[in-house]
């Protein structure tokens, strides 16, 4: 094999590059104008996890005194958190630029946000009024030049460090006071102000509480207030202890606690800021040269304007799309008469997610269903699932459900889940040791005439009717035997861990995933070998795991031709001579988010085509239960084919990887017609709905 310098990118730069193509949504004008503000949010929301998890890793490997090179792809732990750094600070100067020509093309559309030095009089009352009577009270305020220790700072809240410079007594030197305001998180971030003429007026949260610092600090006599913005980062790893008298869930609130004290990795001040109220801070919170500390703008937690308000200007939003029927399959009737006849498959959110929710409240109802076994990563907030398998149990239906209360970020909504379930009379199953349970499945056991038989649905994504609305996603709906008889393998596995199953449809982590792909990828090598057409075509959100990496060079050397759609992070590079000149590699972000996981092999002819929640990682293939489905239908099987292809000549938003790591924009060929391939997506379920 020929060995580049550049054999792998490193997965923390990609996943930075994959932000910077968000970042890219909220620069490109075909965006309509509130969706490239929301864009924004997406980026310092995606900005604020990584900081929390991935580069709280590798601190965490400096930290230890070691290099990391053999789990970083060869580069040093503390090399890659200086490089870290210098991108983030050129990606959140850009993001500022970016804003700022939002905020222009704003007041051209009339919509103006002011700060605290552009208020009216008339704004002025108002604006006094809402603080008095909403703000005020919720605020927590903290003196800080008295204090023997600094106040713990919560893991990524905004802060208004303020500083007073107070008025001369006689014979006294002029001092500073320095003082802490939590923004509060109860209260909407952007004020609606009174409308005036045509003008709408929108004044942060932030610079409301600037305009009335005055109202706060009366007790002091000052000469002049000044309030600039800060906020941390948090390692946000989860450190569960060994203590065998707690029970797991006990283990998992006890950890999701322990980040509210876990070690900052990243400091963001607003470069504004006076040097002496930052060099104040930074000793008093005692930041370390090995933190992450970025100069940044008058605002933080820019992950608020994915909340920014509509204004009733629709005209500067995406359409909204109506979500289509599946072809075949009715909302009214029996779906499990239905699907006892024909495989059907929802691809979210061009289809409805409705499906999935009927399908649990038919099973909830049917006399003759008897057991529903299902598992949860992320529900919504206000979960119809829940309420479905609740319903169910209230029937008399054994209802099983297998809770990842280690799913990131979603650990304290799915413990509060876990014990309203349980409350309700479910089972609840909280995984296999050492493993997240990551696989998207549901199985039903009804009573028939010739005995039991089993019904379910797979999926590549959450069961979360919130989320399904912007995330791309297929299911399969199937009443197969042998797929299902394997599902139950997969539930009997969670209850009896220590033996492993054999299964003869789907691909399971962490026994079979990886060993599976590989002996595909194998057959297509030896076809190509052979002179026979071979080919792979991915659909997924993330390749990490160098062992997959390298079993596409080397097939890519043999002569399969390889076509993938990679979401976020990919260490692999396309296109290199003697390593992966068969390879083309695409990315793309646009209005809705890229969730799925989909697998094409040619195999010579005949292509298998696969279904996954499995990205091809190495915590997915590993360290996860995960679950992936061949699809037999000949229908499906061809409109997974069609959803690829559509995928794969999106000219409009794919970004092409290569070693330039550029995020260089698919160029359209003289005379080729433009392809926005979500829209066009759209526009192919809409034609099968019509023929």
């Amino acid at each position: 094999m020929v060995k580049t310098k550049n054999e792998y990118i490193n997965r923390e730069i990609s996943w930075l590059h994959f932000n910077a193509r968000v970042l890219q949504e909220s620069a490109d004008k075909k965006v309509p104008l509130i969706d490239r503000l929301r864009f924004l949010g997406i980026f310092s929301n995606n900005l604020d996890e990584f900081f929390k998890v991935r580069y709280a890793t590798v601190k965490r490997i400096v930290d230890a005194g070691k290099t990391g090179k053999s789990v970083l792809g060869g580069e040093r732990a503390k090399d890659l958190l200086e490089e870290i750094t210098k991108i983030v600070i050129a990606q959140q100067a850009r993001s500022l630029e970016i804003f700022n020509e939002i905020e222009k093309e704003l007041k051209e559309e009339n919509i103006f946000i002011i700060d605290e030095n552009e208020v009216n009089d008339s704004q002025a009352e108002f604006i006094r009024d809402y603080f008095f009577h909403k703000v005020n009270q919720e605020l927590m305020t903290i003196i800080l030049n008295d204090l023997t220790e600094f106040p713990l700072l919560k893991d990524t809240a905004a802060y208004l460090a303020v500083k007073i410079v107070m008025k001369n007594g006689s014979g006294e030197r002029k001092h500073n006071r320095y003082a802490l305001i939590e923004i509060p998180k109860g209260i909407d971030r952007f004020v609606v102000l009174p409308k005036e003429g045509d003008k709408n007026y929108i004044i942060i949260l932030d610079d409301l509480i600037r305009f009335c610092l005055d109202s706060v600090f009366t007790m002091f006599e000052f000469e002049s207030i000044s309030a600039h913005m800060i906020k941390i980062t948090r390692d946000a790893e989860l450190d569960i202890d060994n203590d065998l008298s707690k029970s797991f869930i006990e283990k998992i609130s006890s950890s999701v606690e322990h980040r509210k004290i876990s070690d900052p990795v990243r400091f963001v001040y607003d470069k504004n800021i006076d040097k002496d109220t930052l060099q104040f801070l930074k000793e008093k919170m005692d930041i370390m040269g090995t933190d992450s500390v970025i100069p940044g703008g008058r605002y933080h937690n820019r992950r608020d304007y994915m909340g920014f308000p509509s204004l009733g200007r629709y005209d500067l939003m995406y359409d909204k799309i109506d979500p289509l029927p599946v072809k075949g399959l009715s909302m009214e009737g029996s779906l499990l008469e239905m699907i006892a006849h024909k495989d059907y498959m929802i691809y979210a959110p061009y289809h409805t997610f409705s499906y999935i929710t009927k399908f649990l409240r038919e099973a909830a109802l049917d006399p003759k269903v008897r057991t529903i076994l299902i598992t949860v990563y992320r529900l919504a907030n206000d979960s119809q699932i829940a309420s479905s398998l609740i319903n169910a149990v209230k029937n008399g239906k054994h209802v099983t459900v297998q809770i990842e209360l280690q799913a990131r970020f979603d650990e304290q909504a799915n413990i509060e889940y876990a014990n309203q379930l349980q409350a309700e009379g479910i089972n609840l199953i909280f995984g296999v040791p050492g493993l997240k349970v990551h696989s998207k499945i549901c199985m039903i056991e009804r009573e028939e005439a010739e005995g039991i038989k089993r019904y379910g649905f797979i999926s590549t994504g959450n069961f979360n009717e919130s989320t399904a609305k912007i995330y791309t996603d297929y299911t399969l709906f199937t009443a197969h035997q042998g797929i299902l008889k394997d599902m139950s393998k997969v539930f009997g596995f969670f209850e009896t861990n220590y033996k492993i199953n054999k299964y003869r449809h789907l691909i399971v982590s962490p026994h079979y995933t990886k060993s599976t792909f590989i002996k595909l990828i194998d057959r297509e090598i030896a076809n190509a070998k052979a002179g026979r057409e071979a080919y792979i075509k991915i659909k997924m959100n993330s390749l990490t795991s160098y062992k997959m990496v390298d079993k596409l060079y080397e097939a890519s050397r043999a002569g399969v031709k390889i076509q993938m759609v990679v979401r976020g992070i990919c260490c692999l590079i396309p296109g290199v001579p003697g390593m992966s000149e068969n390879i083309e590699a695409i990315s793309i972000v646009d209005k809705f988010l890229e969730h799925p996981r989909l697998f094409i092999f040619g195999n010579n002819g005949d292509p298998k085509v696969y279904i996954s929640s499995a990205d091809w990682m190495t915590r997915n293939l590993d360290f996860r239960v995960e679950v992936g489905c061949p699809i037999y239908d000949p229908d499906i099987k061809q409109e997974l084919l069609d959803t690829f292809e559509i995928s794969w000549k999106d000219n409009l938003k794919a970004r092409v990887f290569s070693e330039k790591q550029d995020n260089a924009y698919r160029q359209r060929t003289e005379g080729e017609p433009e392809l926005r391939s979500q829209f066009e997506l759209y526009h192919y379920y809409q034609k099968k709905l019509e023929s």
